[in-house]
C-alpha cells in the first residue's frame, strides 16, 4: 500500500483539509453502508476500506505518519525511537539505521489490527528488548511504568459502552490476555484507565491507559453529548402538520409530531434521547433537523392539483 491509497479510497487529494476528508467519508459510508446493503459481500468490504481511511486521514498526529511511512505508519514511533532515518525505503526496508550506543526507553504497543512483517520484529528487538516467544506487536514494558493503547469504536459502542479484548506482553515471554470495559459516553480523546494493569516490575505495576477514537456515523452527528440526525418529511405533513418517525442509536424510533407550514431545515429538540454522559446517568439530547422531501412521479390528479395550488399562491 503506498501512501496514496488511503486518499484514493476516499476519492480526495493528498492536500485535502480535514472538512473535505470528513465530506467524503461520509458520502461514502452513506452508501456503502452495511444496513444499507443487505448480503452485497463487496460493499461490506469497501466500507470496511473507507472507515480504514477515514480513522488515519481525520486523526493529524496519524495523517502526519502516514504521509511519511505510508503502510508502516503504525511503527513511525518505533521507526524514531530507533533511529531509522530514511523514510524513502521502508517498503523495501531500504532505510538506514542508526543507533546513539543508548538504548532507549522500553517499548510497549498493542496492536489491535494486523502486525507489520516478520522482519520488522528482528530489526525491533534487537532495538527495544523484545522478550523471546514475545507475539508480534508485543513488548516486554519497562519497569512499573504506565502503558498507553489506542481503540476505536463505533459510535454505537460509544452510546451503550462495549468491551476490547487486549494481548499484553508478560514475564518471560508469556502473553495473557485482558478484558476491558469500556463505559457509555466515551469520546475521541477519551482516556479509559485500567489500574495496575501497565508494566510490570518494581514495587508494583504501572497502569494501563487507552485512547479511544470514536469513528463517525453514517447517519448522526455528536457535537460533545448532543446528536443530530435528519427526519424525511414529506410535503404534505411539512404542510399539514403531521407526525414522522425519528431514529435512534438505541436502534428504535420516536415518533416527533410536526406543526403545520414547518419549514425545510427547521430543528427539533428531543431532550434525553443523545449520548450518553461519562460517568453520569444524564445523557445530551437528539436534535432532529426537517428534510422535506419532494415527491416524484407526480400522477396527472396530483399535478394539476400542484397546479391549482400554483394558481391560488401565484
Amino acid at each position: 500500500m503506498g501512501k496514496r491509497e488511503y486518499y484514493d479510497i476516499l476519492g480526495v487529494a493528498q492536500n485535502a483539509s480535514q472538512e473535505e476528508i470528513t465530506d467524503a467519508y461520509r458520502k461514502q459510508a452513506r452508501k456503502l453502508h452495511p444496513d444499507l446493503n443487505p448480503g452485497d459481500k463487496t460493499a461490506e468490504a469497501k466500507f470496511k476500506k473507507v472507515n480504514e481511511a477515514h480513522e488515519v486521514l481525520s486523526d493529524l498526529e496519524k495523517r502526519a505518519k502516514y504521509d511519511r511511512y505510508g503502510e508502516h505508519w503504525k511503527r513511525a514511533d518505533q521507526f524514531a525511537a530507533a533511529g531509522v532515518q530514511d523514510d524513502s525505503g521502508f517498503s523495501n526496508l531500504g532505510g538506514r539505521q542508526t543507533t546513539s550506543g543508548r538504548r532507549g526507553p522500553t517499548a510497549v504497543n498493542f496492536d489491535f489490527g494486523n502486525g507489520g512483517d516478520d522482519v520488522f520484529e528482528s530489526i525491533f528487538g534487537s532495538f527495544f528488548g523484545g522478550a523471546p516467544g514475545a507475539t508480534r506487536g508485543q513488548r516486554v514494558s519497562s519497569r512499573g511504568q504506565d502503558v498507553e493503547a489506542n481503540a476505536e469504536v463505533t459510535l454505537e459502542e460509544a452510546f451503550a459502552g462495549t468491551t476490547r479484548v487486549l494481548q499484553l506482553a508478560g514475564a518471560q515471554g508469556r502473553t495473557r490476555r485482558l478484558e476491558v470495559r469500556i463505559p457509555p459516553g466515551v469520546r475521541t480523546g477519551s482516556r479509559v484507565r485500567i489500574a495496575g494493569e501497565g508494566g510490570q516490575g518494581g514495587t508494583s505495576p504501572g497502569d494501563l491507559y487507552i485512547t479511544i477514537t470514536v469513528r463517525p456515523h453514517y447517519a448522526f452527528e455528536r457535537k460533545g453529548d448532543d446528536l443530530y440526525v435528519d427526519a424525511a418529511v414529506s410535503v404534505a405533513d411539512a404542510v399539514l402538520g403531521g407526525e414522522v418517525k425519528v431514529p435512534t442509536l438505541k436502534g428504535t424510533m420516536l415518533a416527533l409530531t410536526i406543526p403545520a407550514e414547518a419549514q425545510n431545515g427547521r430543528v427539533f429538540r428531543l431532550a434525553g434521547q443523545g449520548m450518553p454522559k461519562l460517568n453520569s446517568n444524564d445523557r445530551g439530547d437528539l436534535y432532529a433537523k426537517i428534510k422535506v422531501i419532494l415527491p416524484t412521479n407526480l400522477s396527472e390528479r396530483e399535478r394539476e392539483i400542484f397546479r391549482e395550488l400554483k394558481r391560488l399562491r401565484g
